[in-house]
């Protein structure tokens, strides 16, 4: 079992969002969707997909190396529980592991723990 952690703040997530491209190089087109009906909690959503992409790296105890962020999608189930869907290198990485994954955001931070298994 491994556990990997990680914190963002909502400004510096603000302002990373406006960097043209950041969407696209960071989120899959399924969480960009899924985040964008988010309405006014859509910057709180992003930024906890953000902490818990970078959660899965360090819970795969490699950091972000040899796959794009795009590779690994924060989705909702029907409950709105969170879980990790892989592709291309991301998936590769993984190992055949499996993940849980928990967030939760405040007004100026956004938290996510992945355990992997």
């Amino acid at each position: 079992m491994r556990v990997g952690i990680d914190t963002v703040e909502l400004a510096r997530m603000e302002k990373a969002m406006m960097i043209p491209g950041f969407r696209e190089r960071v989120y899959s087109k399924g969480e960009i969707e899924l985040l964008e009906q988010k309405g006014a909690s859509a910057l709180q959503s992003y930024a906890a997909n953000f902490a818990a992409k970078e959660a899965f790296s360090k819970a795969l105890g490699t950091g972000v190396r040899n796959f794009s962020l795009n590779e690994i999608s924060v989705l909702r189930n029907a409950l709105g529980a969170p879980y990790i869907e892989l592709c291309g290198r991301a998936a590769e990485a993984a190992k055949g592991l499996c993940f849980t994954v928990s967030i939760t955001h405040t007004r100026r931070d956004a938290t996510a723990i992945v355990i992997a298994y």
